[in-house]
């Protein structure tokens, strides 16, 4: 329910051109109680006077030199996109048309002219209440709409951490420490950018790329650290941690984990179909897949592997282009190579 107060504390702007209207009219809301009132007799001001005091009402007079009632409507209209102009427009009683055509225009109402000291009132408190119910909707589902975003914010702040912690967790299985998803991340974006990938598919690449490896927690340690060659049977269980790691992220509605699930199945997917686990060929295999296989390769030839000594950047960077065409997309290869000082960058940036 609204109050008397809220809506004798609304603002009126009146616009008419005939100083003994605005009187009149200003004394009829004045006896009543309303205590905001405002006019001007040029309909020149009217725009600049309804962004400047925000109107909850506005009386408009139609016949008027300079800008006639229908101009004016249609400048507040202009203002109004997101919304309304609240404007109740005075016309004489028997002037159908233009009346029609007002409301036509935009205008909620109408009075007629000589003014009835009850129907201005009565009329003046009607649109009075729907702007006033109007704003305070508006207000509310803005401060909804505010409280859904951060609450949206919050849970997704909530599902990259548990990610990252997920990913982070495979890592420590796999000895490596948890700046390797940091860089996977950072690499597989900058790749993504340059492959002129969109900014929201960035987004999704750097943060669903750290769990690629997450099947491994399904691998025993006896074959998971080994740190010799894995015999015939141990290297098919090891193959088999893209299927697991697509397992635990599946069924998921995050458009980030169906990423992510499709990253951990493709990702030891080789360009000339030499990979596993289901032999793709070339552009078969995902490219955020291809991305990611690059990018994995590139950071542990440059890291400590207990299988291997470590490369150089540079030393790294020739061995993947001896695989290009073959392990590695061509395309993003040479990519690679092109932005090779920022991935050299970011590799300084999250040293172990």
């Amino acid at each position: 329910m609204l109050t008397d107060r809220e809506i004798f504390e609304s603002t009126v702007l009146i616009v008419d051109d005939e100083l003994n209207n605005i009187e009149l009219l200003e004394q009829i809301l004045s006896q009543e109680g309303y205590s905001s009132l405002i006019s001007t007799k040029d309909s020149r001001m009217a725009q600049e006077l309804y962004v400047k005091h925000q109107p909850d009402l506005v009386i408009l007079d139609l016949m008027m030199p300079y800008l006639n009632g229908f101009e004016v409507i249609d400048r507040l209209s202009e203002i109004e996109k997101d919304s309304y102009a609240p404007i109740l427009v005075l016309t004489a009683q028997a002037d159908y048309d233009n009346r029609l055509r007002a409301l036509e225009g935009g205008a909620r109402d109408f009075l007629g002219k000589p003014f009835d000291y009850l129907e201005v009132l009565c009329r003046t408190r009607n649109i009075l209440e729907v702007r006033i119910l109007h704003k305070k909707l508006k207000g509310s589902n803005i401060n909804l709409e505010k409280v859904v975003r951060e609450r949206t914010l919050d849970l997704e702040k909530t599902q990259l951490e548990i990610i990252h912690r997920l990913g982070r967790a495979s890592e420590y299985r796999d000895r490596k420490s948890g700046l390797h998803s940091i860089r996977i991340g950072k690499l597989c974006r900058r790749l993504a950018q340059a492959y002129g990938l969109k900014p929201r598919e960035c987004d999704l690449i750097e943060n669903a790329s750290p769990l690629h490896d997450v099947g491994k927690i399904g691998i025993p340690d006896e074959i998971l650290l080994k740190t010799g060659e894995l015999e015939p049977a141990e290297w098919n269980i090891m193959k088999s941690h893209p299927e697991i790691g697509a397992k635990i992220l599946s069924g998921s509605n995050s458009e980030l984990l169906q990423l992510a699930e499709k990253i951990a199945l493709t990702h030891q997917e080789r360009w000339d179909g030499t990979g596993y686990p289901n032999s793709l060929e070339g552009e078969e295999i995902p490219l955020e897949g291809r991305i990611v296989a690059l990018c994995d390769t590139f950071d542990s030839l440059i890291h400590h592997r207990p299988y291997a000594q470590k490369l150089s950047c540079n030393g790294a960077m020739d061995l993947i282009e001896e695989k290009k065409g073959v392990d590695f997309d061509p395309v993003l290869v040479d990519i690679f190579r092109d932005n090779l000082n920022e991935m050299i960058r970011i590799i300084n940036a999250y040293t172990d």
